[in-house]
């Protein structure tokens, strides 16, 4: 099993490309079922959930695939690739396939406006909460699906076809948005979704949802409105930025010190991330096609964040950003509100060194002056990022263990940081 060394003390400086978003790419990839046209995207990451999708989704029957490396073009970065699906030829998602990525359950959605059924395993994935699938059923059974549960399997039909409905979301679930939209979109009569997740995904989705066709207005606000159509044809869509990914090297850069432009991404994606970073006496630059984020000689002020939907301080940055204080100057509180598990970095973190209290669903984090090296073990995607970059200010060694969920979101990690002056290699086996 593959590990991470990294020799920790270097600043960052130089240029960090940043890829396109993996929870934007998956979303767009589970609506290419939506329609037997084909669909391209553009700026697809390559990581290893986007190939289970891809598994995944050639089980319903959908072809794929990838055009060719362009002159010029950096190995691995922004590939585009096509997807049809002509003919489905299963309507079932199975649990051996399923229970490896938790957003694989969204081809229900997609599966049941077009072709009337599915019937899809219970999900698996990252360890950080129950995260239960309630949402999900309630809101398709608000457009006239049938579903049951049957032996670990969410059995789903509407033989007449779904039908628009007004649907209140009693909390914001970016998953259970991203499903009803999907679905809203080839049923009859008109949708409206309330309290809808926000997200640059969601946005981002009914984006290329309309160019395919669909009638789709509200995105980004708590309202969406989907007027559905008969059939959705194909489109080319490019993955917006990651905007995870942009506020972890950021982060990154916040602990080490330096100077780094972060390329092909945008500070409205996580203006709130980059608003903590600069009270945090961090510099964060908006630049045209990117952001430059530099640290010299000053220390970091200790910030208080609580997780929240966006346009929230996200949930995916909590883990980088509570390693970021463990060094900070003071005593930092971090609250999270969206998944009831999502600490389990904190021990990890303590093997480093950090000094983390926990009390519930909040961590207080002492600053202290030195992190020292240690083998540690990743638990989940975020968690093992957030001790990477610990291990970049760590003094001596740090061997970071499971390094496989890195490779689920993180395209080119190690090149990517050791091109700004990180001492970071990958030891297979």
């Amino acid at each position: 099993m593959d590990r991470i060394r990294i020799r920790g003390g270097n600043e960052l400086r130089g240029t960090i490309p940043i890829s396109g978003a993996k929870n934007a790419a998956l979303p767009l990839m589970i609506a290419s079922l939506l329609t037997d046209d084909t669909l391209t995207l553009e700026n697809v990451p390559h990581l290893a959930d986007v190939e289970q999708l891809i598994r995944i989704l050639g089980n319903h029957g959908v072809d794929y695939s990838v055009t060719g490396k362009r002159i010029g073009q950096e190995p691995g970065l922004g590939r585009t690739i096509h997807f049809t699906a002509r003919n489905i030829v299963d309507t079932t998602a199975p649990y051996e396939l399923v229970s490896k990525m938790r957003a694989s359950f969204w081809v229900i959605g997609p599966l049941l406006a077009r072709m009337h059924k599915a019937r899809v395993s219970l999900p698996g994935g990252c360890a950080i909460g129950t995260r239960p699938v309630d949402l999900f059923i309630d809101s398709l059974r608000a457009l006239g699906a049938t579903i049951e549960i049957d032996r670990g399997y969410i059995v789903a039909e509407a033989p007449g076809g779904l039908k628009g409905a007004r649907y209140v979301f009693p909390k914001v679930s970016v998953g259970a948005t991203h499903v009803l939209l999907m679905a809203a979109s080839l049923a009859r009569g008109e949708t409206i979704i309330e309290n809808a997740a926000r997200e640059p995904e969601i946005v981002d989705l009914a984006a290329c949802l309309n160019a395919m066709g669909a009638k789709i207005s509200g995105a980004g606000t708590p309202t969406i409105t989907i007027e559905g159509v008969t059939a959705l044809s194909g489109a080319r869509h490019r993955v917006l930025p990651d905007r995870i990914e942009t506020g972890t090297y950021a982060m990154a850069v916040a602990m080490t010190g330096g100077d780094v432009t972060l390329q092909g991404t945008s500070a409205d994606l996580l203006s709130q991330a980059l608003g903590t970073l600069g009270q945090a006496g961090v510099g964060v630059e908006a630049l045209d096609g990117g952001i430059r984020v530099f640290r010299n000689g000053g220390g970091i002020q200790a910030v208080d964040v609580m997780t929240d939907p966006f346009p929230g301080f996200p949930t995916d940055l909590q883990a980088q950003f509570m390693a970021l204080m463990t060094m900070a100057d003071g005593t930092s509180r971090i609250t999270e509100t969206i998944f009831e598990n999502r600490f389990m970095h904190v021990q990890e973190l303590a093997r480093l060194g950090a000094k983390i209290q926990l009390s519930g669903q909040i961590a207080t984090v002492e600053g202290v002056r030195r992190l020292a090296g240690a083998p540690v073990m990743a638990t989940d995607l975020r968690a093992s990022v957030s001790l990477v970059i610990a291990g970049l200010a760590a003094e001596g060694e740090t061997l970071v263990n499971r390094v496989y969920h890195l490779d689920r979101g993180f395209e080119r990690l190690e090149e990517k940081l050791r091109a700004c002056g990180a001492e970071v290699e990958r030891i297979s086996g």
